[in-house]
């Protein structure tokens, strides 16, 4: 029997360097967008290859968020990591109150009407300025507002599905 799968979650992107000894610029996903930094390890994602990094320390810096990386001890080598994604694995993740999700963890939960009118799968969502937005894929792709209890009214992992109060001629 193989290992379980691992189920990496995206935090963040290197963005550039800081300093000549090492340190690296961050932009982060989080909120609060310092807590990306007290994950213990972080996994340095590209294209090619994952690489597994300490997180030494770091600290907010106007804007953006700097951290200092076991191993990573000049300008050279952290130039080596810009552009590489930072992810953890879902399992360091923080326990979500009631009423509270994880992006990922709706990730392909069917999505139906009050009705019962299947519009499709989750596939992603994103953030507008306003509020987050689910992409649904089915019949055809829809962009709904997940606005807990006006649009969202209930959100049943059990079952993984999500209903909406949403005509589905939209």
């Amino acid at each position: 029997m193989s290992p379980p799968a691992r189920q990496l979650v995206t935090l963040g992107k290197i963005s550039g360097v800081f300093g000549v000894q090492g340190w690296i610029k961050v932009h982060s996903f989080t909120d609060p967008r310092d807590s990306i930094v007290t994950f213990d390890q972080w996994t340095l994602c590209r294209e090619d290859s994952d690489e597994v990094v300490t997180v030494e320390t770091g600290k907010p810096h106007g804007r953006t968020v700097i951290a200092k990386l076991e191993g990573i001890d000049d300008r050279d080598r952290a130039l080596e990591v810009v552009g590489a994604e930072i992810a953890v694995e879902r399992g360091a993740l923080a326990p979500c109150e009631p009423g509270e999700y994880y992006w990922i963890d709706l990730a392909n939960l069917e999505v139906v009407t009050e009705a019962g009118v299947t519009l499709g799968r989750l596939d992603y969502l994103f953030e507008t300025g306003g509020h987050d937005v689910m992409v649904v894929v089915g019949d055809e792709q829809r962009l709904i507002p997940f606005v807990k209890d006006e649009i969202v009214r209930e959100v049943d992992m059990e079952n993984r599905v999500i209903v909406v109060d949403w005509d589905p001629t939209y």
